[in-house]
């Protein structure tokens, strides 16, 4: 096992720079999630730590060690892939087996890897196919077991469940954080699906435009984001933001909403310290608006009249879409049992416990 550690890293690509001075502690037997949208630089990322890119700045260190100018099999590391990167003409056997070969593994000691492996992993009776007759799941279970029989130092695994559908993706998550818990070695994985992120890093590092925005736990980065990219790309569907002005009035300090004043005294006393600005963005989650009728105990707020304008039946709940007075669009999480239909007009609380404002740098306040 071992740590990793980004210091000052940044990868250009002739103009183009993918990766921009991370900065980045990785404990010893971490989970580590990097997550963001495509482009951000998480893949590139993992590429430098594997030594298949080139840095052109900063280093990286694994277990202490500088790792920059040394080869890929010389760094400890494993590494699955988002295509599994299989080798069509070897069995699953063969595959497995391949780099402990490379290694100077006795036949004995690669049996016997791979027959351990290959039996947690549930793929014991796969060993003489090869890849073709493999299904998604199990040339996915396949790939990690490659990467297992090596015992490595760290795993990086590069958006592995991409090419498998949605019930398999969970099963495989399931079956992924297991093998972490079971290994306890260095995980860095690699995902555009924040619920991945969510339900699997101990930590989660969000990146955009090749910036590190915040790196914390799930808990932290759902419920005290960093900033507005941070809130919105974290949480599905996607948080609420609307442009909204202090003003005073006489004592009292509100928030404009469209044509609703909010009063800061009574419903969002956490704001009400005067900073000088007047413009601010109000965000809020769409599982943080009720239906009064079915409101959780301690749940206070202001109401909002709203017109639904489209919904989603997810079986336990639905997702709502609605327009307010001002032609404003937000989406709701709402329970299951209450009666809607489109062009209905309804009076939504939005839980003020639950409500975030950013600053016009897009930094939470």
């Amino acid at each position: 096992m071992a740590d990793v550690t980004f210091e000052q890293v940044t990868k250009r690509f002739r103009d183009h720079v993918a990766v921009n001075n991370l900065t980045l502690d990785i404990k010893d037997g971490e989970f580590l999630v990097l997550v963001g949208p495509s482009g951000c630089g998480k893949t590139t990322s993992l590429r430098l730590l594997a030594g298949l890119e080139s840095i052109t700045r900063g280093q990286i260190c694994i277990g202490g060690r500088r790792v920059n100018e040394l080869p890929p099999k010389d760094r400890d590391i494993a590494m699955v892939f988002q295509s599994y990167a299989l080798y069509p003409h070897m069995s699953v056997f063969k595959n497995m087996a391949f780099s402990l070969e490379l290694q100077g593994k006795s036949h004995a000691e690669i049996k016997q890897r791979v027959h351990n492996v290959t039996q947690h992993l549930g793929i014991g009776k796969l060993l003489h196919r090869k890849p073709k007759e493999l299904s998604g799941g199990q040339r996915q279970r396949v790939a990690v077991g490659r990467a297992i029989v090596r015992e490595p130092a760290v795993f990086l695994m590069d958006e592995p469940l991409s090419n498998l559908d949605a019930k398999l993706r969970v099963k495989a998550r399931k079956e992924i954080s297991k093998l972490h818990s079971t290994l306890k070695t260095t995980f860095i994985y690699v995902t555009h699906d924040q619920v991945e992120a969510m339900t699997m890093g101990d930590r989660i590092a969000v990146m955009k435009n090749g910036i590190l925005q915040q790196v914390d736990s799930p808990s932290n980065i759902y419920n005290h984001p960093t900033n507005m990219f941070v809130a919105g790309f974290i949480g599905s569907p996607a948080m609420n933001f609307f442009a909204v002005q202090r003003i005073e009035q006489g004592e009292k300090a509100y928030l404009r909403l469209g044509q609703k004043l909010i009063n800061l005294n009574q419903y969002l006393p956490q704001f009400l310290q005067d900073t000088g600005n007047r413009s601010f963005t109000l965000g809020i989650r769409p599982e943080n608006i009720y239906h009064p009728r079915y409101l959780p105990p301690d749940i206070q707020g202001f109401k909002i009249r709203l017109v639904v304008s489209m919904i989603e039946m997810m079986g336990s709940e639905l997702i709502v879409y609605f327009k307010t007075q001002d032609n404003l669009e937000l989406v709701a999480r709402l329970d299951s049992r209450i009666k809607v239909s489109p062009g209905e007009s309804l009076d939504l609380l939005f839980d003020t416990q639950r409500i975030y404002l950013f600053d016009q740098n897009q930094q939470t306040i």
